[in-house]
């Protein structure tokens, strides 16, 4: 049964708010609506819908398999984070006093997740919103030769996997098997290197500005700022630096001429998404819905007991340009 929604709030500089109505039976209400919801995601890339009184990782899970086609299976995860039921993860690991700059979810992998269900089950004191930012606007800000250039060329991810910073590679692929690593790598379009401490590097060569398969733009697609070693904490990058040079860094961005990313250029990319991010401040029971292959997220510093889980879904093939270089 597909109803229709009333009470979209539209307010500038924040994402559309659409109220639920007295809290109750979320899963019900996805059922009934879910189809009137994912066309307002379609129409706005994301929406925040306020008073399904989701309280428990449960509740997450129930919803997810409600508005979504099946959860995504997280491969080559950057950093640590837990399961916690069918499809609902932790939030990624990061300092609460550190703002997290906005990208696409698992862009450089050739199954993305289309659909990002965020759940609040407890607010912060302060802060800790979650900023939105449409990247077809960031396309068209950015400098026309850079996007060009991204677009021709695409962009390099490189990574070193340990267990001393970021994900271990057993965790990061989902086995201790070093051949199905090597199977998996070869299907996507991964190089590969084990190395003599038991550490893996890897380097991939994916797409960085996509047409949105809904509305025929192009979006800013890719994690060149936020997988930058100008990203990390400075002091921490010339440790690492020191510790193991420039190809032990847990991950790297280059174009995908295999040229370094300046730093000026890093600055650059996440100065564009700052200036066209909106927010809503998080409540207890909050459901944010993302079209992950128009909308980048972030996070802001934040103060207090924050809860805020995610579920992936609808997973979508983005092929790799050319293979690894």
């Amino acid at each position: 049964m597909t109803g229709s929604l009333l009470g979209v709030r539209l307010h500038p500089g924040r994402p559309p708010v659409l109220d639920a109505g007295p809290a109750g039976d979320a899963t019900g209400w996805c059922e009934r609506y879910g189809d009137a919801l994912s066309e307002l995601v379609d129409e706005h890339g994301a929406v925040v819908v306020r008073g399904l009184g989701l309280r428990t990782v449960a509740d997450v899970s129930g919803v997810a398999a409600r508005l979504g086609s099946g959860s995504h299976v997280e491969r080559e995860a950057f950093a640590t984070r837990t399961l916690l039921a069918d499809g609902v993860h932790s939030a990624t690991p990061w300092p609460a006093r550190q703002p997290m700059c906005a990208h696409h979810e698992l862009s450089y992998v050739l199954e993305t997740p289309a659909t990002l269900l965020f759940a609040c089950l407890r607010a912060p004191a302060t802060g800790g919103a979650t900023p939105l930012v449409d990247t077809a606007r960031v396309v068209a800000d950015l400098p026309a030769d850079l996007v060009e250039r991204v677009e021709r060329d695409g962009w390099i991810l490189t990574r070193a996997y340990s267990d001393e910073i970021g994900a271990p590679w057993e965790q990061a692929f989902g086995t201790t098997d070093r051949s199905e690593v090597e199977s998996y790598c070869r299907a996507n379009a991964i190089a590969t290197e084990w190395l003599d401490d038991g550490g893996l590097r890897t380097r991939q060569h994916r797409h960085g500005v996509l047409v949105h398969p809904g509305t025929g733009e192009r979006v800013w697609f890719n994690q060149i700022a936020f997988l930058s070693e100008y990203a990390m904490d400075p002091e921490v990058r010339e440790f690492l630096l020191e510790l193991h040079g420039p190809d032990g860094l847990p991950f790297s961005t280059r174009f995908g001429d295999g040229a370094p990313v300046p730093e000026h250029v890093v600055d650059e990319i996440n100065a564009a998404h700052d200036r066209h991010a909106v927010r809503e401040p998080w409540q207890d029971g909050d459901l944010l819905v993302v079209d992950n292959l128009r909308v980048a997220h972030g996070r802001d510093p934040y103060t207090g007991d924050r809860q805020v889980v995610v579920a992936m879904t609808d997973g979508v093939a983005v092929p790799a340009p050319g293979g690894p270089r």
